[in-house]
């Protein structure tokens, strides 16, 4: 989604996006900051949040949440599918924003920042939603503000407290600075070119170490019991009457031909048109035929039942509709018995019996089943001795890895003990911003590492995980571009990297801020988050 929304921010989806958000801030910015303590809003029906004493309501949660996930629905052109959301974390996002903006604003006040009339006026002038022909119109503003049932002085407080938000974190900002250190580093990983030496251990590479005991096997058996326990089984016999042995003796009159025509009008649709019944006649009697026999065999099958069922014996069932008694050995909801391949009806009423129950009817497209469950066995934790080779395999699995991570993690320490050890090269490769290393594989974490070690420090303080195996590196040798190169293009250097370098520090900020309050989640929203 988010591939899709940087493609298209310059077309006029985004664009009408963007009123939309205008719009939809414009009529429920009061709703957000509300009344209550500070400005930020106390609200009634429950709270969301408590930030040290101030109360967010749920429904400037609601409020919230809503424009947020309706922005990504204008982007993503549908309603967004429930995994997307929850992975996009859309609820955990929205409830974020409120605590921040609380935290903000206390924050606004200890730094003395000021907002003032001119300045929402300027920011009010400024927002598309009220200009006509490129220039502000009141007239547009108080129309746009009385269809959202908004007093000018309400709408302008919450610009007051917006903008003063803005203000505050822009300070934070402004703070921010690119040193020459941070530069020279930046500079030295995207165009020094670095050589690694490494070791990397596999599961299957030490397998064989891998020592288990009967507490090992036994300890995963109960901790996995699912993956293990056997399902549950039935046994049953069974009797099947088919409707079409009751065909011949059925009839129709011409009402009941007319009215399986009309029920099922969409079945007789021809090059042109709807056939008419004339055309159709035979056909439409041949079904209806077939459909009667069918609800009178079921209900022959249904009345012979409950006539029976208290004996439990489907025997005399059997004889009364003139059937034969089949039967099938144990099966599973996985595994039917061959008979019943298909049967899923059949096998699910089965499943739900007691021994020695008699079930039904279970109408199919074969035809309508009686069955008598002769033998259940519930689902059940086998013993270790009729598992073992498998609850083996997944323990020695387990193990494996985490002796492979030892192993690189015993590596690791080695390498940076200057320790000699039998290691492969990687080859001299420069920086990736994908984290494509050179025969090790992709790792962006590792990629990352790797350029800021030095021939001082060589060695990766951790292992990496790329796939199933684990790597410890160690910088072999490293290829510096001069430095007089660098002097060249420091500034502008120091100009990219500064928006970064804001963010990092905002995000910091608002960290402390959170770490220093005391913040209190409804649970009912912890929990759905």
């Amino acid at each position: 989604m988010l591939d899709l929304m940087r493609k298209k921010k310059e077309s006029i989806v985004i664009k009408v996006v963007f009123v939309v958000i205008v719009l939809s801030f414009i009529g429920t910015i009061f709703l957000v900051w509300g009344k209550g303590s500070d400005g930020m809003g106390g609200g009634k029906g429950g709270y969301a949040a408590k930030v040290d004493g101030t109360k967010i309501s749920l429904e400037e949660y609601q409020n919230s949440y809503q424009r947020i996930r309706n922005v990504y629905q204008q982007i993503y052109g549908q309603s967004i599918p429930a995994d997307m959301e929850k992975a996009l974390g859309l609820k955990k996002v929205a409830l974020d924003n409120l605590i921040d903006n609380v935290l903000v604003m206390k924050a606004a006040k200890t730094m003395d920042i000021k907002v003032s009339k001119d300045d929402v006026a300027t920011a009010i002038a400024a927002m598309p939603a009220f200009q006509k022909d490129g220039a502000f119109s009141f007239d547009l503003y108080q129309q746009l503000l009385r269809s959202s049932r908004m007093t000018a002085k309400d709408f302008e407080e919450g610009q007051k407290i917006e903008l003063t938000i803005k203000k505050a974190r822009q300070a934070i900002k402004d703070k921010a600075a690119v040193s020459d250190d941070d530069a020279l580093a930046q500079f030295r990983k995207e165009n020094d070119r670095i050589e690694l030496e490494y070791v990397g251990y596999a599961p299957s590479d030490v397998a064989a170490g891998v020592k288990l005991t009967d507490t090992d096997l036994n300890d995963y058996l109960q901790k996995n019991q699912d993956a293990f326990k056997t399902p549950e089984k039935a046994a049953i016999s069974y009797i099947v009457l088919d409707p079409s042995s009751l065909v011949a003796g059925q009839t129709v009159s011409e009402d009941e031909i007319q009215t399986y025509y009309q029920k099922n009008i969409d079945k007789w649709q021809g090059a042109d048109g709807i056939l008419p019944l004339k055309d159709v006649r035979e056909k439409v009697r041949a079904d209806a035929l077939r459909q009667k026999a069918a609800k009178q065999a079921f209900e022959r099958a249904a009345d012979t039942l409950y006539k029976n069922i208290k004996g439990g014996d489907l025997a005399p069932i059997a004889a009364q509709l003139g059937l034969k008694v089949q039967d099938a050995p144990l099966f599973s909801a996985a595994a039917p018995a061959p008979a019943l391949a298909g049967e899923s009806a059949v096998i699910k009423k089965a499943l739900e019996l007691k021994q020695g129950e008699l079930g039904g009817p279970v109408e199919t497209a074969r035809g309508i089943y009686i069955i008598k469950v002769r033998e259940r066995k519930a689902a059940a934790v086998p013993p270790l001795a009729e598992v073992r080779s498998a609850v083996e395999q997944k323990v020695k699995d387990i193990k494996a890895a985490d002796l492979a991570k030892q192993k690189a993690e015993e590596a690791v320490r080695q390498f940076t003990a200057k320790a000699a050890l039998k290691t492969q090269s990687t080859g001299s490769f420069g920086y990736s911003a994908k984290g494509d290393v050179p025969v090790i594989g992709n790792s962006v974490a590792l990629m990352e590492a790797a350029f800021k070690l030095s021939m001082a420090a060589p060695a990766a303080a951790t292992p990496f995980k790329i796939g199933n195996r684990w790597y410890a590196v160690r910088l072999k040798s490293r290829t510096e571009t001069p430095k007089a190169e660098f002097d060249t293009v420091k500034e502008e250097l120091k100009k990219k990297m500064l928006p970064k370098k804001q963010d990092e520090a905002l995000e910091a900020w608002l960290k402390d801020l959170r770490s220093k309050a005391t913040i209190e989640i409804n649970p009912a929203l912890a929990a759905e988050k």
